[in-house]
């Protein structure tokens, strides 16, 4: 409809013309979200972009130690919500809205080389989204005097035109790296061949219990057989055990029976007959003594008679001795008896040598003294 005006929904309708209500009225009317009829000639409608924007910064900034940087940067900005935020952008940018990245990338140049110039290039390239984060908040305060707001600041590159240092830092950190992959290379195929070793001596321990389990049921099976194969001659060579034990039983049984009939029929006579022959010997024996023993005895008596016949010639023959003698008998006719006595005595130990000799014997002490002459008183 002619004179009816509606707003996109990344726009703000201004609206002019009309006087506004209030001390703090703005010369204008701000419409969104719906639309107004604004009249003709008395009234003048103009749109505010709302949409997201934005602003390229290209800077050569000093850092603390003095390096040059470029760094390059973007910016997505727009204009805010609410009614101040519009009012703002619009007395600033209505007239030519093209301005607002320019405005916005000499604001955030100014807070990029003031934060960078306090941080070391370790620091700018380690810590990128500090970095932004400090710059949003630094001008925070200016964006909004101006109705715009921060979405983001990205880093989108740093540079120290030629100096060699972030590539001498990229160096260290590539050395670092590649050492640390060729560790964790060289940990990996560690762990790898660990492995692979494990998984061989596994395959070797469980074909070593299969060989031996194998081995163990074939020895089963085998010696299964072997009993099996043997049961029948076994119990054949029991048998025979059984038949020759048997046979030793009845054997010995003979040799015992025929032990018992050779000690009836031969020992028993033979021993009988050895006593016999031995009573015969014995006796023979005794007769043989007793007829010695007679002997004997009659030799002595025939020996003794002829001593007693020799006898008086004995005496007879002592007594012409002692006619010539010198005899002196003392003490009277104790003397003489003494004298008679030793006579006598000789002439029995004579007797008993006289005996003995012809018996072989030597009767012990039998020397026969010479009669020692005596004198008489």
């Amino acid at each position: 409809m002619f004179g009816y005006r509606v707003p996109a929904p990344n726009e703000a309708l201004l609206i002019s013309g009309r006087k506004q209500r209030g001390a703090d009225a703005l010369p204008f009317k701000i419409v969104t979200g719906h639309g107004v009829f604004v009249a003709p000639v008395f009234s003048k409608a103009t749109r505010l972009t709302l949409a997201m924007q934005e602003a390229e910064v290209i800077e050569d900034c000093y850092t603390k130690q003095g390096i040059i940087l470029a760094v390059q940067s973007v910016i997505a900005f727009k204009v805010g919500d609410d009614h101040d935020s519009i009012a703002a952008a619009a007395r600033r940018f209505q007239g030519d809205q093209s301005q607002m990245p320019t405005l916005v990338g000499r604001i955030f140049s100014g807070h990029l080389r003031s934060i960078i110039g306090s941080m070391t290039v370790e620091s700018i390239i380690r810590e990128q989204q500090t970095l932004a984060d400090a710059i949003v908040d630094a001008s925070k305060t200016e964006m909004a005097r101006i109705g715009l707001a921060v979405d983001s600041l990205q880093i989108s590159s740093i540079d120290d035109k030629g100096a060699g240092y972030i590539k001498a830092l990229a160096a260290v950190h590539e050395a670092r790296v590649n050492q640390e992959a060729k560790i964790a290379y060289a940990e990996a195929d560690r762990a790898s061949a660990m492995a692979q070793q494990e998984s061989i001596r596994h395959q070797a321990e469980y074909a070593r219990q299969t060989a031996i389990a194998k081995a163990q049921y074939q020895a089963e099976i085998d010696q299964a057989q072997q009993t099996s194969a043997q049961a029948g001659p076994l119990a054949a060579a029991r048998a025979a055990q059984d038949v020759l034990a048997e046979q030793a039983v009845v054997a010995q049984k003979n040799a015992e029976l025929r032990q018992a009939q050779l000690i009836a029929e031969v020992i028993r006579p033979a021993e009988a007959e050895a006593e016999r022959i031995r009573a015969l010997a014995r006796a023979d024996a005794d007769a043989t003594k007793l007829s010695a023993e007679a002997a004997a005895a009659q030799g002595r008596i025939a020996l003794d008679q002829a001593i007693i016949d020799k006898l008086p010639e004995m005496m007879r023959a002592a007594a012409e001795g002692l006619q010539g003698a010198n005899v002196t008998v003392l003490d009277g006719a104790e003397g003489l008896n003494s004298v008679v006595a030793s006579l006598a005595a000789q002439g029995m130990t004579m007797l008993e040598t006289l005996r003995g000799g012809l018996r072989g014997e030597t009767p012990p002490g039998t020397a026969v003294a010479p009669i020692a002459p005596r004198s008489v008183a």
